[in-house]
Order: C-alpha cells, then sequence, then structure tokens
C-alpha cells in the first residue's frame, strides 16, 4: 500500500472564488477527487517538498496548544467555517512546527475527519480529557462554546504551572549560582591565597586549614565530584521515571513540606476544581469526568484519592461525602461542593473553588519567593563570605602579630 503524503493545491471552491491549502493523500489523482467530492476544483496539485514530522523539529508547548484553542474559539464564534479557521490560525503562528501541526489536524477534517479524531492523531499535544471535550461539543452542536471552555481551562492550567514551578525553580536556581561560584573559589582563587601562605611559615587558623582541605580535595576529584552529582541525579530521574512507588513516595514527600507543601496541595486542588468543572459543564456524566480528572491533578496522592471518589460516585454516593472520606481534600471545597450538589450548580460551586485556589497558590508563591530572597542572600553570603573570610583570616592574625 502507497504511503500518504501532504499535497498542496490551488483552485476554486463551489462559489468559484479562488482557493488553496494541503491535503494529505497516496497520488495527486486521488487528492484531486477528494477535492472535487469536497466541490473544489483544483487547478494545481503538487506534493509538499517537507512532509509534517514531529521528530524534525522542536514540539509545540501545551502555552501553544492553549493559544490556537483561544484562536479557534474565537474563528468559530466569529463565524468562521472550521477549515478556513484552522488556516487562518495556522498561518498566523511564528512557530513554523505548531504550524505543521495545525495543518495535519486541518487536512485530516478535510479529509472527512471529526475535529475530535484528528486530534486523536496527536496524542503528544492533545490528551484525552481534550479530545473528549472537543467529541462533546461536537455531539451537541455546540463546538465553539466547547472550544472557548477548554481555551479558558489551558490558560488557567498553565498560569497554575507556571506559577508553582516560579516558586520550585527560584530557590534551586539559587543553590546551583552559589554552588558554581563555590566551585571556582575553591578551585582558582583558594589555591592562590594558599601559595601566599606557605610563606608566612606559622600555624593557619583551623578554619583556614579546613578550607584548604577541602579545595585540595576538590582540585583533585573535581571531574569525579561533578561525575557523581550527575550520576545521581540522572539515576534519581530515570527511576522516578519507571517506579511508580518511587513517584508516589516523592508526592507524599512533597505535601509534607514547608510551604512548598501548601502551594502543591493547593494548586492539586485547584487543578481538581477546574477540570471537573470544564468536563461537568460540558455534559460529561459525573463518574466519566471524574476519570478525566483523576490525571490532571498532578499528584498521585490526589490521583488515588479523585479515583477512589470516582468509585464511591459510581455506587450512588453523594460527591461531597466521598470526597471528605478521602481525607485529602480541604473542608472549603467540600463544603462548595455540598452547597453545588444541593443548588444543581456544581459547575459553577467548582469554577469558584478553582478560581479561590488558583489565587490563593499565587498568593502563596509570591509570600514564598519574598521569604526565599533574603533566605538565599543569606546562604550565598554564608557560603561566598565564609571562604573569603577563611583566606583572610591568617592575614588579620599576621598584622596583628605585627601590630
Amino acid at each position: 500500500m502507497a504511503e500518504s503524503a501532504v499535497f498542496l493545491w490551488e483552485g476554486t471552491d463551489k462559489q468559484g472564488k479562488k482557493s488553496k491549502g494541503e491535503i494529505t493523500s497516496v497520488s495527486p489523482s486521488i487528492a484531486r477527487a477528494e477535492l472535487r467530492r469536497q466541490g473544489i476544483v483544483a487547478k494545481k496539485v503538487k506534493k509538499k517538498t517537507t512532509a509534517f514530522s514531529l521528530s524534525s523539529g522542536g514540539k509545540a508547548k501545551p502555552a501553544d496548544i492553549a493559544l490556537f484553542t483561544r484562536q479557534m474559539a474565537t474563528m468559530m464564534r466569529a463565524g468562521v467555517p472550521l477549515v478556513q479557521a484552522f488556516d487562518i490560525v495556522a498561518d498566523g503562528l511564528d512557530k513554523p512546527k505548531v504550524g505543521e501541526l495545525i495543518r495535519a489536524v486541518r487536512n485530516d477534517v478535510s479529509g472527512g475527519s471529526s475535529f475530535a479524531a484528528a486530534l486523536r492523531k496527536h496524542p503528544a499535544y492533545f490528551d484525552d480529557l481534550f479530545c473528549n471535550l472537543v467529541d462533546a461539543g461536537e455531539q451537541s452542536g455546540s463546538l465553539e462554546t466547547m472550544l472557548d471552555r477548554i481555551a479558558t481551562y489551558k490558560e488557567k492550567s498553565e498560569s497554575l504551572k507556571a506559577k508553582v514551578k516560579k516558586a520550585m525553580t527560584y530557590p534551586i536556581a539559587v543553590l546551583c549560582v552559589a554552588f558554581v561560584v563555590s566551585g571556582i573559589l575553591l578551585i582558582k582563587v583558594v589555591p592562590q591565597f594558599q601559595e601566599v601562605f606557605r610563606g608566612f611559615g606559622a600555624e593557619l587558623p583551623a578554619f583556614t586549614q579546613f578550607v584548604i582541605n577541602i579545595s585540595e580535595f576538590t582540585q583533585t576529584y573535581w571531574l569525579v565530584i561533578l561525575a557523581v552529582a550527575g550520576g545521581i541525579v540522572a539515576g534519581f530521574m530515570a527511576a522516578r521515571k519507571r517506579s511508580k512507588a518511587l513517584r508516589e513516595a516523592i508526592d507524599r514527600i512533597a505535601l509534607k513540606m514547608p510551604v512548598a507543601g501548601t502551594i502543591i496541595e493547593k494548586s492539586s486542588v485547584a487543578r481538581y476544581a477546574r477540570t471537573l468543572s470544564t468536563t461537568f459543564a460540558a455534559g460529561v456524566p459525573l463518574v466519566d469526568a471524574l476519570n478525566s480528572v483523576a490525571g490532571a491533578t498532578g499528584n498521585s496522592v490526589y490521583t488515588k484519592a479523585v479515583l477512589r471518589v470516582r468509585d464511591d460516585v459510581s455506587t450512588g454516593q453523594q460527591l461531597n461525602f466521598s470526597m471528605k472520606s478521602t481525607g485529602v481534600f480541604p473542608n472549603m471545597i467540600i463544603q462548595m461542593v455540598a452547597i453545588g450538589e444541593e443548588a444543581g450548580a456544581l459547575d459553577d460551586m467548582l469554577d469558584k473553588s478553582a478560581s479561590y485556589y488558583e489565587e490563593q497558590v499565587e498568593n502563596a508563591v509570591d509570600n514564598l519567593t519574598a521569604l526565599m530572597e533574603p533566605m538565599m542572600m543569606a546562604v550565598l553570603g554564608v557560603l561566598v563570605g565564609g571562604l573569603i573570610i577563611a583566606m583572610y583570616l591568617p592575614i588579620f592574625q599576621l598584622g596583628a602579630v605585627v601590630g
């Protein structure tokens, strides 16, 4: 069987207007036949020189997918036909690979596939939740409304991820800088002072001798130290990727960390509320919605809790009771869910809860950043300042003796 390829075409549509685009087919003649079936008279069909390939360049980031969804929602709300909306959005993007991804989806849709089916061919970019929501929108005839909801969901999710990443990245970056600066001082600067101290002919202070010993060890084994450190990090990342038990243990420990644990907990609750609100509002049955929500919490402790909630709800138990029985959800969201269930406005209460916890995460990140700045400066001061004091201590003592 011949392999499919992407063909560029130019022609006229049913109204006689000039049009052009791309289509996936096995040959130019079959491509022309497919275009005729769509009401397009193709005047020129030629094979695209560089076919779509995810391995040939950088991946589209989640933020790019959120932007694509928002633009598609805007186009469809304005009355632009779906296939034409793909072309407009793809042509307006700065990243070629994202444009190729969108055109690949567009070609499948123009070839007769549903929007959801076309998205499912690219699971690395469109997860099950995304595809299921688009499918629900197509089935109900409210695709533009659903795309708007998905866009809002993706935008808020990415904003939340960025805030949590900001909280975790800042101290790690400062500690890495401190490690690099200390290494340079120990390998390049301390040996210069050591040569000067040899001419003193006197016993060095204990602190200075301790730093010199560390410097000598670092000079001798710095490659080994780097290799061991790199091996530990790489081994940990590989083990975390392969071992489910290790990931779960790390997630449990993360929730118990001071300050950072609170941020992770609130972000997981916010993701749970936001995802469940979006899926439930889309008309997805609660049990099915909880299936999609479980993988979106970002923490295995909450993933297990949501799956337990799903099992309880499937037996007829109310959502707020099953959430309370897990022991991991804050009392506030449980009460909000209870009110939502009683009033028949569960999606609205979940949306309000998500907004509340997202705001809590933002405030916690700002407070943590403000707290970490002086702490990190203190760490840098102790490390770098300690090394400098250790080097100048013999000179101070010599000055005192001479004086």
